[in-house]
């Protein structure tokens, strides 16, 4: 049997050497809370097998129960490769929904909170290097909590309205890895266009004598970077000019080598830690240089102008939900949504799998990065959301294809901020972290509606395109529009020249089958759908005040049908017919 996401699950850190630990595992409900009790993490109870990385309540799994099992438990053995014997392993998991207990042959490893970020242990103490290991994770996931950063996923065992069927417990990449005590910890790449310099950050984990880094960067095939520097501090920062080390003469003013959707150009890099000639880490890496700004009050990309033409895209498969069933799934959404002449998307209430911002990179495709929200509010529920959200930056930092941070969506989890001091603060907060650690992006305090301090004015509106036409006709106009009868700026925050998008809009539903659901407006035809899509679309596109628009959205989702794709990824209409659309034909 093969193993499911055998794909390397860290794109832009790679290591030759590593093993994926996705396929069968045992797995058992723990509705009685017995596990702790009875130990299952010393000798588990073979009730049932499950499919990794996917959830239980999918089809992918084998179990496909969407009922609530709060509490959960996996196992399965594995085996140390012989020739990692003068290793430490480390164990990584991409996404576990929501607090993990990681056992090693009966010993606690890990405990990690947050169903959106990856986190990892050094295992090396707990092993056996010739003989079985026992890995054994224990998972809570408490279905009806509504202050955890859930997003899409109901708090009630049926789905409905804009809600869905739950993730728990594994949903991303198991894996082990191989490494040296003196390692390469992380990397950062921070592109400087104006300059032509990319700036490496780079951190290692335990110093050694005669220390070294070597760098070497090429683009399209002709090494222009080979550079060698010695390491005497656990962090470092290093900058390399690009702009004058290209030997075709005609790359040197940016469009040959910046990265954007019409030309994403990628640098690719390898990394050698040593000591003196002796090679302790090599890691693979790429990076684009793109530079976003907002300037007098335009979105502009590498400097000039961009108009953003968004498609929403919520990440979920009928047969996997959060989990793609294959890599090439992920890509041919991009793909898909490049045909119909989308440059990017919003990821919607999904913190997304980083094979899917690999393929954005590599095709050229903007996106937006976005939390998974909680639904209501407590200082609890802050905390939680600024801890994960912290981790989602830092893991997504040096994707080119990122190009604006969302922290909150239409009030989710701040539900009284329009003239609540403590979730203004709240929302005003998350802004200002998401800028403490990224420049280099804009950032959203509160998408949709009830901003509090924005880069960017975020308006969803679902109303008629004769409505749109009318609202956006000025400046005044567009932020004095109440959608959903939700002022654009919370009480005491005001508008400040920001760039107007029209975030999300249209969400048009056309039933291709037999299927029941629901959209914000509905036709009966493919081409009472692309008139219709014609005219809201048309009416942004009029608009001199609108810099870009997201419209909702890319697929159907279990109830929802208001995709310009089935659920499966069926076209309702000639894609064609969409992109002479978005084209402004």
């Amino acid at each position: 049997m093969s193993v499911p996401r055998n794909e390397y699950p860290r794109p832009q850190f790679v290591r030759e050497q590593w093993v994926n630990l996705n396929g069968q595992w045992d797995f058992a409900f723990d509705d009685k809370k017995e596990g702790l009790t009875q130990k299952w993490y010393q000798l588990f109870p073979a009730k049932q097998t499950i499919t990794v990385p996917f959830a239980y309540q999918t089809k992918l799994s084998g179990i496909h129960d969407p009922s609530f099992h709060d509490i959960v438990w996996y196992h399965r053995v594995f085996t140390i490769p012989e020739d990692w014997n003068e290793k430490d392993i480390i164990v990584h998991f991409g996404a576990v929904d929501y607090r993990s207990w990681v056992y090693v042959n009966g010993e606690l490893a890990i405990f990690h909170e947050g169903g959106n970020t990856p986190f990892s242990a050094n295992i090396t103490h707990l092993l056996k290097r010739d003989a079985e290991n026992n890995l054994t994770v224990r998972v809570e996931d408490p279905s009806e909590d509504v202050t955890i950063p859930r997003g899409k996923q109901y708090w009630h065992e049926k789905s409905e309205s804009i809600f869905y069927t739950r993730t728990t417990g594994i949903w991303q990449t198991v894996w082990l890895e191989p490494v040296s005590k003196t390692r390469i910890e992380s990397i950062r790449w921070t592109p400087q266009i104006d300059r032509g310099d990319i700036e490496l950050e780079f951190k290692v984990e335990e110093l050694a004598e005669n220390l070294q880094l070597s760098v070497e960067i090429s683009f399209k095939g002709q090494k222009i970077v080979s550079d060698q520097t010695g390491v005497l501090e656990f962090y470092n920062k290093r900058s390399y000019n690009l702009r004058n080390r290209f030997t075709d003469r005609s790359n040197i003013h940016g469009p040959g080598w910046y990265w954007s959707p019409e030309s994403p150009n990628l640098f690719d890099v390898t990394l050698t830690l040593k000591a003196g000639d002796l090679v302790l880490d090599k890691i693979d890496s790429y990076f684009g240089m793109r530079k976003v700004s907002i300037e007098n009050g335009i979105f502009k990309l590498n400097n000039m102008p961009y108009y953003q033409k968004l498609v929403l895209d919520q990440g979920y498969f009928p047969e996997g939900l959060l989990t793609a069933p294959s890599e090439d799934d992920l890509k041919r959404d991009i793909e898909l949504a490049k045909e119909m002449g989308f440059n990017g998307a919003r990821k919607h209430q999904k913190v997304e799998d980083p094979r899917f911002l690999y393929w954005a990179d590599q095709l050229g495709f903007l996106v937006w990065g976005e939390m998974a929200n909680a639904s209501e509010y407590s200082e609890e529920a802050a905390c939680r959301l600024a801890t994960e959200w912290f981790n989602v930056v830092k893991r997504d930092y040096s994707h080119p294809s990122i190009i604006v941070w969302l922290p909150l969506n239409e009030s989710w989890g701040i539900s009284r901020v329009a003239y609540d001091k403590q979730q203004q603060a709240h929302a005003t907060s998350m802004y200002w972290q998401t800028k403490s650690i990224d420049q280099t992006r804009p950032v959203l305090s509160n998408d949709g509606w009830e901003h509090t301090i924005s880069d960017i004015c975020g308006i969803h509106n679902y109303r008629s395109a004769e409505e749109m036409e009318k609202a956006y006709e000025t400046v005044e106009g567009a932020i004095t529009t109440t959608p959903a009868n939700r002022a654009i700026y919370c009480q005491g925050f005001s508008y400040r020249g920001e760039p107007i998008l029209i975030t999300e809009y249209g969400g048009i539903a056309y039933k291709k089958d037999e299927t029941e659901g629901w959209g914000y407006s509905a036709v009966k035809s493919a081409e009472d759908l692309v008139e219709e899509y014609r005219k809201v679309t048309g009416a942004l596109l009029k608009s001199n005040v609108v810099q870009g628009f997201c419209y909702t959205q890319l697929t159907d989702v279990e109830q929802e049908i208001n995709g310009l794709l089935t659920y499966d990824r069926k076209p309702k209409c000639e894609l064609s017919r969409i992109r002479e659309i978005n084209n402004g034909m």
